[in-house]
This record gives structure tokens, C-alpha cells and sequence, in this order.
């Protein structure tokens, strides 16, 4: 075994809840670039090894194996802020064992009400250096405090409403069968989510209504109507639409046509004239 294979064996895990699909409201990436450039480095700088549950899909840990890492790791950290639903049901996971979770959100999320007697750490959303490298010291420093006051200060809700800590019980194992079928579960949510997460950014770009379609400044473009950029440059005109493709086709004056996507639509700024 290499120094570096050990000590990522001997180096505490540090679970990352946090959204992992792309959010209304922010942009595409986002909080993967969240992930990548303020919560790691903070994890790292605190002395954590950071995982996060499609890392925990990657190295073959399922919907129970996930479960497991928001229970049994040493910290946790849960960035709550859009109020993603799936993120909320897995911090209550861990509240539900009082293991200290380090509470961090952007600017932009308002607070939550069940969880807003808990202290939590805010960070800038732009994810402009300057404000990255304050906000990673920040989150680090959050997480250190955060493992000294351990089980015996304020991690959860669950003290704050003097309930009994839940308990792993002992020898506790998932069936053959059952693991076999949580993972086809598990690959049928993803390939949902996959399909959900083009839809929705296709939406927001466009969307295709029978014979016109509808860009995302609100105007309707049918077939031979003007197409203009977020200048209002005419670039050409509108000769096909293919609604399975969510595709658009365009003729340019020089006679090519060219095919637009969601994403080359949104780019482009691509909008019908208003005449």
C-alpha cells in the first residue's frame, strides 16, 4: 500500500450533502462548482476527506450505502441552501443520531425555519475568488468547531426537542437480493433525473408548442417568421422545428441552414422578430 492510499485509509470522511443536480434559479454547474472550489478545499483544510454521494455512486455505494455514509461518518457537512428537499430529508438522517453536521448555506437562501435555532456558516454564490478564499477559511473553521464540540454540544434538532438519539442497530445487513434490486432502483433514478434535468433546461431556453415555438424572452416564432440574437441582428430564418430532437432549424441568408439546440438557442440569445 502507498503513503498516499493510507493515509486517504486513515483520514476521517467528511459526507457532503448538498444539491447535486443542476437547481432553478442558478446557473447550470453551479453547485458542482460549489462543491469543487469552496466546500472540498474547506473539507480538506479542516483535515476531512471529502465524499459526496455521486462520488459514493462512483465507488459503487447504493441508495443504503449513501444512507450509511450520512450515518457512520465522522462529519458531515450540508449545504441547505435552495432548500432542496432531498438535501433536508438526509440532514434530518443525521439529526436523527445527533452526529455533528457542520450547517452551511449562500447568501441568497433564506433561513429555515426548523433548523434556524442551529448555528450555520454563509458563503457568497458568485464564487468570486476573492470571496472563495475568505468563505473556505470560513467553512474550515466551522468544521473544526464544529468536531470539538462533538455529541455534547447543539448538532440537531433532536436536542433542541429533548428526543432520544435513534441507534444503529448491531449486525445489521442488506440481503443479496435486496442489494441487487436497490441498485437497479438506484440506476432507474438516475436515468429519471437525467431526463427531468433536460427537460427543465430545455424550458428554460425554449419550448416547442405545436407548430411555434416559445423562446425563453416570451416571444413565438412559426415557420418563415425572423430570427434575430440578443442584439436583434436578423440571422435568418425559422424552416423547421423538431419537437423529439428539441431542435430548431435555421436558414441563413446565404442559404445554409443551420440546426440550434436548447443550449446553442440560449447562448445565441435567439429570439422571433416581433413582426
Amino acid at each position: 500500500m502507498t503513503t498516499q492510499e493510507n493515509a486517504e485509509k486513515t483520514t476521517p470522511i467528511c459526507f457532503v450533502i448538498m444539491p447535486i443536480s443542476d437547481v432553478h434559479g442558478y446557473e447550470p454547474g453551479h453547485f458542482a462548482r460549489v462543491y469543487e472550489h469552496l466546500l472540498k478545499p474547506a473539507i480538506v483544510a479542516a483535515g476531512y476527506s471529502p465524499v459526496r454521494a455521486d462520488d459514493a455512486v462512483k465507488t459503487d455505494y447504493i441508495v443504503v450505502g449513501i444512507i450509511q455514509k450520512i450515518v457512520e461518518s465522522e462529519m458531515v457537512i450540508c449545504d441547505f441552501s435552495a432548500r432542496n428537499p432531498n438535501v433536508m430529508y438526509e440532514l434530518g438522517i443525521r439529526h436523527a443520531f445527533n452526529k455533528p453536521v457542520t450547517l452551511v448555506k449562500d447568501r441568497r437562501t433564506e433561513k429555515v425555519f426548523d433548523i434556524q435555532g442551529l448555528r450555520y456558516t454563509e458563503y457568497d454564490d458568485s464564487l468570486r475568488i476573492d470571496s472563495v478564499q475568505k468563505d473556505v477559511s470560513k467553512i474550515s473553521v466551522a468544521i473544526t468547531e464544529t468536531a470539538k464540540v462533538g455529541e455534547n454540544g447543539l448538532n440537531s434538532v433532536i436536542q433542541l426537542a429533548g428526543i432520544k438519539t435513534a441507534e444503529v442497530p448491531a449486525g445489521q445487513k442488506v440481503s443479496p437480493d435486496t442489494q441487487l434490486l436497490l441498485s437497479a432502483i438506484g440506476a432507474l433514478e438516475r436515468r429519471i433525473e437525467s431526463v427531468e434535468i433536460k427537460g427543465v433546461s430545455t424550458a428554460r431556453y425554449f419550448r416547442i408548442e405545436g407548430d411555434k415555438v416559445i423562446f425563453a424572452e416570451g416571444s413565438e416564432g412559426e415557420i418563415n417568421d425572423s430570427i434575430a440574437n440578443q442584439e436583434w441582428q436578423v440571422i435568418g430564418t425559422l424552416v423547421d422545428i423538431h419537437p423529439l430532437e428539441e431542435k430548431i432549424f435555421i436558414r441563413q441568408e446565404s442559404g445554409k441552414i443551420i440546426p440550434y439546440s436548447a443550449f446553442s438557442v440560449k447562448s445565441k440569445g435567439l429570439q422571433a422578430l416581433p413582426f
